[in-house]
C-alpha cells in the first residue's frame, strides 16, 4: 500500500486538543481517516471515544500498533489497513480527521452517501471555501451543492502552515459537517446527483444542452420529456446560475 504523498501531519497539540472537543465524543463510535502518527487518534482516546481508523501507509500502521498496543488489545481501537476511498467502512457515528488532500472530494462524497451523525473534517482551505459557495454563484460547484443539498457546513477555524509537518504550501480550515434532510424534495438520490455531476462537468453549457448527453443512460424519449417539461429559464441557464430547488426540479421531472 502507497501513502498519500499529500499527508501533512498535525504537530500543535494545542490544535489537537481543540479538534477533538468540539463535540462529545465520549463512548461514541469514532471514524479516523488517516491517522497517520497518532496525535488525534491519542487525544479521540483520552476522550473516551471508541475509535475505528483507516491508514493506508504500512509503515504508519506498524507504529500506531505499537504505540496503541493497549487500547488494541482492550478493543478501543481498531485499525484498518487500506484506502479509505475503497474499503467497507465500519460503523461509526461520527468522523473526525485530518484529511489527505487528494481525497477529500472522493471521501466526502463516499461520507454523504455512508451517512453519519456528525463529522469533524480538516480540508485545504480552498477546498473549504468551494464548499461553502452559495448556489446561485459563480464560485459553486458539485461539491458545493451536494454538500449544502445533503448538509449543514460550517466552518471552525482555519490552521496556519505551521500546524503540519511537513507543512504544506497552503493554509488549511476545520470543518463542522451534519446530515440533514434536503431542503426541497428529491424522489431519487442518485438520479440527482447523476444530474448535478453532469451540468457541473460542462458548466460551459446551457442545462439544456448538457441534459441531452443523458439520454445514453436515461433514453432519449425521457430525456426529450425532461425538456419539454421545464422551465425555459432554467434550460437556457448555465449551472452556476441554478438554486437547490432548480437541481431538484430537473431531478424530479427526470424520476417522475
Amino acid at each position: 500500500m502507497r501513502a498519500y504523498k499529500d499527508q501533512h501531519f498535525l504537530t500543535d497539540p494545542r490544535i489537537v486538543a481543540r479538534i477533538a472537543d468540539i463535540l462529545d465524543i465520549s463512548g461514541r463510535r469514532v471514524l479516523e481517516i488517516g491517522p497517520g502518527r497518532g496525535i488525534l487518534t491519542r487525544a479521540l482516546l483520552d476522550r473516551g471515544a471508541i475509535v475505528t481508523a483507516i491508514e493506508l501507509d504500512k509503515k504508519l500502521i506498524v507504529s500506531l500498533s505499537s504505540d496503541f498496543y493497549t487500547e488494541l488489545k482492550q478493543g478501543s481501537l481498531t485499525i484498518i489497513a487500506g484506502d479509505a476511498v475503497k474499503v467497507p467502512l465500519p460503523s461509526f457515528e461520527i468522523v473526525m480527521a485530518n484529511l489527505p488532500y487528494s481525497i477529500s472530494s472522493p471521501i466526502t462524497f463516499r461520507l454523504l452517501d455512508a451517512g453519519f451523525e456528525s463529522a469533524i473534517l480538516m480540508y485545504q482551505k480552498e477546498f473549504a471555501d468551494r464548499m461553502m459557495a452559495p448556489a446561485g454563484s459563480r464560485e459553486c460547484g458539485r461539491l458545493s451543492i451536494m454538500i449544502q443539498t445533503y448538509a449543514r457546513a460550517n466552518r471552525c477555524f482555519d490552521l496556519p502552515p505551521g500546524a503540519f509537518s511537513p507543512p504544506p504550501a497552503v493554509s488549511s480550515t476545520v470543518m463542522w459537517i451534519e446530515p440533514r434532510e434536503p431542503l426541497f424534495p428529491i424522489m431519487e438520490r442518485t438520479v440527482y446527483g447523476d444530474i448535478v455531476r453532469e451540468l457541473f462537468s460542462h458548466r460551459r453549457k446551457t442545462v439544456k444542452s448538457t441534459i441531452k448527453s443523458l439520454s445514453s443512460k436515461y433514453g432519449r424519449e425521457k430525456v426529450e420529456e425532461l425538456c419539454e417539461k421545464l422551465d425555459p429559464e432554467i434550460l437556457s441557464s448555465r449551472p452556476e446560475a441554478l438554486y437547490l430547488e432548480d437541481f431538484a426540479t430537473i431531478s424530479n421531472k427526470l424520476s417522475s
